[in-house]
């Protein structure tokens, strides 16, 4: 039984941290129809927010929960801005120009950091299960990824700026002429997924050593799951997340890591054959 529920507790953690890795790129690719091939630079310039932040003195919850996510959307607003902006529309350039984006971070951050292991540990502890221990990190994780899908939800369904914000990506045209500046959504939006993209690299942080190159180890498993997913950009997001995180922490711990994400990788390629709309192109259709 303690073996059960810690297995259990290993496998929430894994979908945690996929639904936290995807949740920015969900975001900017769902609302916005732009391929961000930098998502997981974003990830890594919020890890190394955190990690900054932390040294400088900073309580390393505010670090990783206010810095990483403001700096990074701050970040974000410069690139839809200066970059973004004039490629809307255009799927290819804009591919090839968030790729060059994405090497242009490695390469500042390599020569300014070095291209050796930073990070910190994870807070918190660990907590006890019968004779076996799980991470308390892991537990924090878990709620994190919950509070941020349900915060999401909330603004989009609920508030009067996700009401603009759905209207505008859905009919541009009409939104103007209603007196919104579609710009001015989209700026938004993408800074909006650029934060939660920092934030998100924050968070793995104590999980994971931070490197300059660090991205390329999330961004192919951020943009499997959120295409796996299909059209609907939270429920596809959180249905694909859970089916796959699970396959992937069941994968390692029956075999090893390495097994785990090719059992993950084989099972998106078999879906996205059977189901090429992905998960909610068949089922959730009319959800956010």
């Amino acid at each position: 039984m303690d073996l059960a529920v810690a297995v259990a507790l290993q496998v929430l953690t894994g979908i945690a941290t996929l639904l936290i890795i995807s949740l920015g790129l969900a975001v900017i690719f769902g609302m916005m129809r732009v391929i961000n091939l930098a998502h997981g630079e974003f990830l890594m310039l919020g890890a190394y927010a955190a990690i900054l932040s932390a040294r400088a003195g900073l309580n390393i919850w505010l670090a990783m929960l206010v810095v990483a996510p403001l700096a990074v959307g701050a970040i974000g607003v410069a690139v839809e801005r200066l970059v973004i902006r004039r490629l809307y529309g255009r799927m290819l350039d804009t591919m090839l120009a968030t790729w060059g984006l994405s090497l242009g971070f490695i390469g500042a951050v390599t020569m300014i950091f070095g291209n050796t292991v930073a990070g910190f540990s994870a807070p918190l502890g660990s907590v006890a299960i019968g004779g076996y221990r799980s991470s308390g990190y892991g537990l924090f994780l878990i709620g994190a990824a919950c509070v941020l899908i349900a915060g999401v939800w909330a603004v989009l369904r609920f508030t009067p700026a996700g009401l603009i914000a759905r209207g505008t990506m859905q009919n541009p045209e009409m939104a103007a002429a209603l007196g919104v500046s579609p710009s001015r959504v989209y700026a938004i939006a993408f800074a909006v997924g650029a934060a939660l993209s920092g934030l998100a690299g924050a968070l793995i942080a104590p999980f994971s050593g931070v490197v300059p190159t660090m991205g390329t180890v999330y961004i192919a498993k951020a943009f499997i799951t959120v295409i796996t997913g299909g059209a609907a950009m939270l429920a596809g997001t959180l249905s694909a997340s859970g089916l796959l995180g699970t396959v992937a922490t069941l994968g390692t711990f029956a075999t090893t890591p390495v097994l785990g994400e090719v059992a993950m990788l084989a099972v998106a390629i078999v879906l996205l054959r059977l189901l090429p709309e992905g998960i909610t192109g068949r089922f959730f259709r009319r959800s956010l």
